[in-house]
C-alpha cells in the first residue's frame, strides 16, 4: 500500500513519517508549508497516481489560533481536506483526516461518543465539524480521527507564563483529556497498518489520553515538571480565551479500541517526553538561520 502523508513539518507529521518508514509500507511525504495558501487546483501535481491512502497529518488543535485567523482556519481545516477528499474519491483513494474534541459545545454531562452530533462553539470546531460532514458525503472510504486536547498547547502556555513571570490562569471548570503527539503518532500508524491488512473499517473514531482532568489541574501537573521554575503561579480562573473552551471535551474512545485494538495510554506517561521534545524543538528554532 502506498501512503502519502500530508504534513507541515510539525512534530506529528515527522513522527508519523518516522514510524511508517519502519514498516513495509511505501511511504511518501507531501510538505504543505502554508496550508491556507495552498493551490487546491494543483493536487494532481502533488499526489502520485498510485497513492492508496492519503493521511492528512495537519493537526489543528488550538482554537485561539483559529479564532485570530478565521480565513486561514477555513482553508486549512475545511477547504484543503475537502479538496483532497474530492481528489481521492475520483481516483479510488482513501483518506485519514484528523478532527478534534472542539466539534462539541461541552454541554453534555457525560463523555461524547462518535455518533454524537457536533455543536461547535468556536471557529476551529465549526470548520472541523463542517469538514467531517463533507467527508461523510464525499468519500465513503475515510477515517475521521477526533483527538482530545493537545498536551503541547498547554505546555506552551506554562512556558510562556514562566518566561513572562505572569500568573497563569486556567479554568478548572473545563475538563477533558490531553493527548501527547508521540502517542497520537502511534495511534495513526496503528490505524494505517490495519487498513493495509485489508480491514474495511471506515468511519469516525476518537482518541485521547487516558484520565480525564480539568485545565487547572493540568496546569499544575505541567508546572511540577523538572525544568519548570518552582515559583510559577497557576490559578483557577477563566482567562480571556476561556470562552473558546467547552466545559466538557471528554471523548469516549472504546470504538477505536474495539475496532483497531488501540488502547488509551495515560497522557501523564508522555508528559516528560513531550516537554523534552518541545524544549529540543525550541532550541532548534533558535539556532535556525534568519533569512
Amino acid at each position: 500500500m502506498h501512503v502519502l502523508v500530508v504534513h507541515d513539518y510539525g512534530p506529528l507529521g515527522k513522527l508519523v513519517l518516522e514510524r511508517l518508514r519502519e514498516t513495509p509500507l511505501q511511504v511518501s511525504p507531501l510538505l504543505v508549508s502554508d496550508p491556507a495558501g495552498a493551490n487546491l487546483n494543483a493536487l494532481e501535481n502533488w499526489i502520485p497516481e498510485d497513492t492508496d491512502l492519503i493521511v492528512n497529518a495537519l493537526w489543528l488543535s488550538d482554537p485561539e489560533v483559529a479564532q485570530d485567523d478565521p480565513e486561514s482556519t477555513h482553508k486549512a481545516a475545511f477547504s484543503l481536506p475537502v479538496a483532497i477528499a474530492e481528489f481521492a474519491r475520483d481516483r479510488g483513494m482513501a483518506l485519514l483526516q484528523l478532527s478534534s474534541c472542539y466539534v462539541f459545545d461541552g454541554r453534555k454531562q457525560t463523555g461524547y461518543i462518535t455518533s454524537n452530533p457536533g455543536h461547535p462553539c468556536n471557529e476551529l470546531g465549526n470548520w472541523q465539524w463542517e469538514c467531517e460532514q463533507a467527508l461523510r458525503t464525499l468519500l465513503p472510504r475515510h477515517i475521521i480521527l477526533r483527538t482530545g486536547w493537545s498536551l503541547a498547547r498547554f505546555i506552551r502556555k506554562v512556558q510562556a507564563s514562566t518566561a513572562s513571570g505572569e500568573t497563569l490562569m486556567l479554568p478548572g471548570r473545563c475538563r477533558g483529556q490531553p493527548v501527547a503527539v508521540r502517542d497520537l503518532a502511534r495511534v495513526v500508524t496503528a490505524v494505517i497498518q490495519q487498513i493495509d491488512c485489508g480491514a474495511e473499517v471506515w468511519g469516525t473514531f476518537q482518541y485521547a489520553g487516558a484520565e480525564e482532568i480539568n485545565l487547572y489541574e493540568l496546569g499544575l501537573a505541567i508546572a511540577g515538571l523538572p525544568g519548570i521554575p518552582e515559583d510559577i503561579r497557576v490559578v483557577d480562573e477563566v482567562p480571556g480565551w476561556g470562552h473558546l473552551e467547552p466545559v466538557n471535551t471528554t471523548l469516549i474512545c472504546t470504538k477505536v479500541r474495539n475496532t483497531f485494538g488501540i488502547k488509551q495510554l495515560p497522557w501523564r506517561s508522555g508528559l516528560v517526553e513531550e516537554f523534552a521534545m518541545m524544549k529540543a524543538q525550541n532550541g532548534q528554532d533558535e539556532k535556525a538561520p534568519v533569512n
